[in-house]
């Protein structure tokens, strides 16, 4: 019947996250390269690039600090 399926035993976990758990060296790699690349872009963004890479680059920086959240969550466990 409807709504009596038994719901999953473990949270959801991103592809990226059950990889990452296997490899921890490939994640502080990777932490470190994301870190560097957002500094980088908050740098174009302070020193006013052209309005078309601007938005590209806020559209990136976005990526970046979401995938940020991603591996800090895949860290913390």
């Amino acid at each position: 019947m409807y709504g009596l399926k038994e719901e999953p035993k473990q949270p959801f976990q991103f592809d990226l996250e059950a990889d990452l758990k296997k490899d921890p060296k490939q994640a502080k790699e990777m932490m470190k390269n994301i870190e560097e690349r957002i500094g980088t872009l908050k740098n174009l963004l302070r020193q006013g690039a052209e309005n078309e890479d601007f938005d590209e680059y806020g559209v990136l920086l976005h990526g970046y600090a979401a995938l940020e959240k991603v591996l800090k969550k895949a860290l913390k466990k």
